[in-house]
């Protein structure tokens, strides 16, 4: 695999769920809109219910005054825009993520640029090439349930490798966002 390859695969932040992400790290690095991933990000995926942790997290965000929407590759509209709705933010469906055209058209819905925006998903063939195409700071997360689509079952054997490879070579942290920012500055 090439490098730049292996770059725009690489998460600029990670931390370990939605509800850990720090705002006021984001925030810090001028970002003021967030696109999200739905499925093993903000809940399980085929689940309505999202969890609390998750939900407050979005709200404190909107509190901020962040503008959100979801960015997502999922086939089913209805539970995305309820999903969305429950949580009082805007959605994109079948984004073709990690196309840039949908992730665009979801930046200039919220008024953003590239710059003030980052991307928080759980899938770095997906959220995190998407949003490292198009320069968006990137925020990987664990997914939140094993249970997901099996053609993501088997991504993610490919995606453990690399994420293993860019860790030994220390191109991949689990610093969370705060940290991030700290060694940025």
């Amino acid at each position: 695999m090439t490098c730049r390859l292996l770059e725009l695969l690489c998460p600029k932040v990670c931390a370990p769920s939605l509800a850990e992400v720090d705002l006021d790290a984001l925030a810090d690095r001028g970002i003021d809109s967030i696109l999200l991933d739905l499925d093993n990000t903000i809940l399980p995926w085929r689940d309505y219910d999202i969890p609390p942790e998750s939900a407050d997290w979005v709200r404190r965000a909107t509190e901020r005054g962040m503008s959100l929407c979801i960015a997502s590759n999922t086939r089913n509209p209805r539970r995305l825009k309820a999903v969305a709705e429950e949580l009082g933010i805007s959605c994109f469906d079948r984004i073709a993520k990690p196309r840039r055209t949908g992730l665009r058209a979801a930046m200039e819905t919220m008024g953003s640029t590239a710059s003030r925006t980052a991307i928080i998903g759980d899938q770095i063939f997906t959220d995190i090439l998407g949003g490292n195409r198009l320069g968006l700071l990137t925020v990987l997360v664990r997914p939140l349930h094993p249970r997901e689509f099996v053609g993501t079952k088997v991504t993610r054997l490919f995606e453990k490798a690399i994420l293993v490879w860019l860790s030994r070579r220390g191109m991949l942290g689990t610093k969370t966002a705060r940290q991030a920012s700290e060694r940025q500055d």
